[in-house]
């Protein structure tokens, strides 16, 4: 048997007789896996909450997984959360996972699940300390986190992802920041920007971010309230970006972009100056009134600013390009070395 599902309704099923005490639980799926000959391809586990005072029977089921070749391993606890044992980052074959109150903590060797496609955690604690490794998931298609705690600690590399649910720990942008005290690099796309800023953004972050050196958004919309007080809350906090501000544009939706173009209108709109800010790329720029206003404040905010970089969008025609860079170029700028690179060329 390849298959071995010890879930809720199995312990119902023994609850209902009177053997699901803490010996009948443990002995009952003892024996079957002592008996146990050959592969196990899935195995379902349903701890129930009854008093076990230590998982090291559980311990050792994991051991027996991680030396048959297990694939599909679910994991749904009702107990005290669970510490997962390091037989189980060992198992490499792992195609599917699902983990429920456990405390995900991988051994320092640990590199990544690299056959994992499908990851379910809810309830899943991933510890209080920064370890800055970064876990390989390189088939991981769908992943789904929640209600889990200390997720900012959770660092993956899944290039393959197609479906990504996160729900549970409240996260915005100062909490996020707060623990990336060292971060030098952050590229974010316009889904990740809006749930962190789903909540009042401040204008001030409690402490600034002394160690960004590159920001990047990727589909931004200057059209988009939320996501522009996102981006503006992150530069004026990020006192040291210095070499490159990269911001791809996709095309602007049919909506009011009033409210933007108001906001970046504002007195005191950003309320900083940008002094180390020497580089912009601007991508698939449709000349739209926020996003000529956007550049008209970083220029006139960044007296380091060397070279801005402007490709306009394809659907664009000669004309309304020519239209665009005559407006750009009546900005003033407060570095005298600020020079606006229109470029006429396509940008992947």
């Amino acid at each position: 048997m390849r298959v071995l599902v010890f879930d809720k309704h199995f312990s119902r099923k023994f609850a209902i007789n009177g053997a699901l005490v803490r010996n009948g639980f443990i002995r009952i799926i003892n024996q079957v896996l002592c008996l146990h000959k050959g592969p196990i391809l899935k195995f379902h586990l349903y701890i129930p909450n009854i008093s076990l005072d230590i998982f090291q029977e559980i311990d050792q089921w994991m051991l027996v997984l991680s030396r048959n070749g297990v694939k599909e391993l679910i994991l749904n606890n009702l107990n005290r959360r669970y510490e997962l044992p390091s037989h189980v980052f060992s198992c490499q074959e792992l195609t599917n996972l699902e983990l429920h109150k456990c405390f995900f903590k991988p051994p320092l060797e640990f590199d990544g699940f690299l056959n994992l496609e499908d990851l379910y955690l809810e309830n899943v604690n991933f510890g209080a300390k920064l370890c800055g490794t970064q876990i390989s998931l390189p088939q991981l298609k769908a992943l789904s986190i929640q209600s889990c705690t200390n997720v900012y600690n959770f660092n993956i590399k899944a290039t393959k992802l197609q479906k990504d649910f996160v729900r549970g720990e409240r996260m915005n942008l100062a909490r996020v920041l707060s623990n990336l005290p060292e971060i030098k690099a952050l590229f974010i796309d316009v889904n990740s920007l809006k749930f962190l800023c789903a909540e009042n953004v401040p204008k001030w972050l409690p402490d600034p971010v002394c160690s960004l050196k590159h920001l990047g958004f990727r589909k931004f919309q200057f059209g988009d309230l939320d996501q522009l007080d996102g981006a503006l809350c992150l530069l004026r906090n990020s006192p040291t970006i210095t070499q490159l501000l990269v911001i791809h544009l996709e095309e602007e939706p049919q909506a009011d972009v009033g409210p933007a173009s108001n906001l970046l209108e504002a007195p005191n709109c950003l309320g900083c100056t940008l002094t180390q800010l020497q580089r912009v790329l601007i991508t698939c720029f449709e000349g739209s009134r926020p996003e000529l206003l956007f550049i008209k404040l970083l220029l006139a905010h960044s007296p380091s600013l060397e070279n801005c970089y402007i490709i306009p969008s394809g659907s664009s025609d000669v004309q309304k390009r020519l239209d665009i860079a005559r407006v750009l170029m009546l900005f003033p700028r407060s570095s005298p070395k600020a020079k606006i690179i229109y470029l006429n060329v396509h940008y992947p």
